[in-house]
């Protein structure tokens, strides 16, 4: 599978811009600052229907605009299809394949997967462990619709059995048919999301610490567990026995959003433990198992967006990645950096197929 053609209309910094890439690897270099990223968060869109990097489709559009427009050409199977994704102010998100809309965007979730490594993905290591379920989410989503489902539906049920928990303190009443409701509701959607998750972690756990071994030449010793309530014994009775403290607090204390994913190197948190490069490192090993996982089971290779992934990189270790993305396992391939000499020479030195184009003001050229 690979992005044949890209067009942006008013997209972010690009008035119009009209791009042809290779099937295998497209560089895109220029300044801080210029629009490279933007070009892959417009493939992100036509993939997953959003924005990687915030929910708010209206921050896309190019300042004193009222819409955008992104349509690409994708290849998937010797099939090409046509997908165009447009948002104007005040209205619906559209999007359509060949022509059609979607009815439902999620439909389009997990056709042409995607994905993508970027410095935002410090987030997973530094902050809380929303991000890194958030993480686990849209890896098992790409191939999964049903466990998007699920998730979906088991936080409308958190949102009321919440409501009710604060309903019941001001009230100074307790009915627990009512409560059984949501909870029955919980455990049913709960105990997909926690086995989907579960059998995800335990599959990244062997790929990511290859990759991270690649890497790093075998520096440091790296690994990944999954913590949740749920494997701890019967999600039913744990919020029977939670009932008490629940009221209490007004809020539900145990389930699957409270999952978490716990980072290690050298037994000690990563983000305790590890130097910026080698925080870096493990992001960029993890998402290169995301990779080979939604290959995997989707059937089909991803596209792998690297974003300005080299920055605080020793030599060594951007070679070594270099060697990684440019072997058989990957297929089409996005790089941005701000050094057009050091993609070039690596790339040569590979004898790996690529494109590369050069961001000035706004303008995309093909070098």
């Amino acid at each position: 599978m690979y992005l044949k053609t890209l067009h942006l209309t008013n997209f972010k910094n690009y008035e119009q811009s009209d791009l042809e890439f290779s099937p295998k690897i497209n560089c895109i270099v220029g300044n801080n600052g210029v629009g490279k990223t933007n070009i892959l968060d417009a493939v992100h869109y036509i993939s997953l229907t959003k924005s990687f990097f915030n929910n708010i489709d209206s921050i896309s559009i190019r300042h004193g605009e009222d819409y955008f427009i992104i349509q690409g050409s994708l290849v998937r199977d010797g099939e090409e299809d046509v997908i165009n994704c447009a948002f104007h102010r005040q209205k619906q998100k559209v999007l359509k394949k060949n022509g059609k809309e979607y009815q439902r965007l999620s439909d389009h979730v997990g056709r042409y997967p995607v994905v993508m490594i970027s410095p935002a993905d410090s987030a997973i290591i530094t902050e809380g462990s929303e991000e890194r379920r958030r993480f686990l989410n849209k890896i098992i989503s790409q191939y999964d619709a049903g466990y998007l489902d699920s998730v979906l539906k088991y936080s409308k049920a958190l949102q009321q059995r919440n409501r009710l928990l604060k309903d019941f303190r001001t009230s100074g009443t307790f009915d627990s048919e009512v409560l059984s409701i949501w909870d029955s509701q919980l455990v049913k959607y709960g105990s997909h999301v926690f086995s989907e998750r579960e059998v995800l972690v335990n599959e990244l756990i062997p790929v990511f610490q290859e990759y991270y071994n690649m890497i790093s030449s075998g520096k440091e010793k790296v690994n990944l567990s999954y913590r949740s309530h749920l494997s701890e014994g019967n999600f039913a009775e744990a919020l029977l026995n939670s009932v008490v403290k629940d009221r209490f607090l007004e809020y539900t204390t145990v389930g699957i959003h409270k999952d978490d994913l716990i980072l290690e190197m050298d037994d000690f948190p990563v983000k305790l433990l590890g130097s910026q490069g080698q925080q870096k490192s493990y992001l960029v090993a993890l998402k290169l198992a995301k990779f080979d996982y939604i290959k995997r089971k989707a059937g089909v290779a991803p596209i792998l967006l690297l974003d300005d992934i080299f920055d605080k990189f020793d030599a060594e270790r951007v070679e070594q990645i270099i060697r990684l993305v440019g072997n058989h396992r990957f297929g089409q391939i996005f790089i941005t950096d701000t050094h057009q000499s050091r993609l070039h020479e690596i790339l040569v030195s590979h004898k790996t197929e690529y494109k590369l184009f050069r961001i000035t003001e706004n303008r995309v050229e093909e070098v």
